[in-house]
């Protein structure tokens, strides 16, 4: 028996800003969007490296509030670029956990939480 990849869907309700956060401040790739038809909601795949996740706004799919453990190789390089950007909704900070890895988490426009991980080097 063997698994594959595991594809989060997180909540979003407006699309503006679901943009702003994921493709202007994370710096993620828009790889494709779907609506049934025009001014229905929107649904939406993102990824950055093989990261993939999918942002929807249809109500049946998920809940606002989720968290998701986001594995990076060069933490304090993103923590850096990020901090750059000067987003005025978010100035992340990186922690030291006591489980061996440093994290960052940044909460989206809609109450999802995002926390980006590496391994404490030894």
């Amino acid at each position: 028996m063997k698994f594959g990849n595991t594809t989060p869907i997180l909540r979003s309700f407006d699309e503006i800003k679901a943009k702003e956060f994921y493709l202007d401040f994370l710096e993620f790739n828009l790889d494709w969007e779907h609506r049934f038809e025009e001014g229905l909601p929107l649904y939406m795949q993102i990824s950055k490296g093989k990261c993939v996740i999918h942002i929807s706004e249809h109500h049946g799919d998920c809940s606002p509030g989720a968290a998701l453990r986001i594995q990076v190789s060069n933490l304090e390089q993103y923590h850096e670029l990020l901090l750059g950007k000067n987003y005025k909704y978010a100035r992340p900070g990186v922690q030291e956990m006591p489980w061996s890895s440093k994290d960052m988490s940044i909460v989206d426009p809609f109450g999802n939480r995002l926390t980006f991980t590496s391994s404490v080097s030894t």
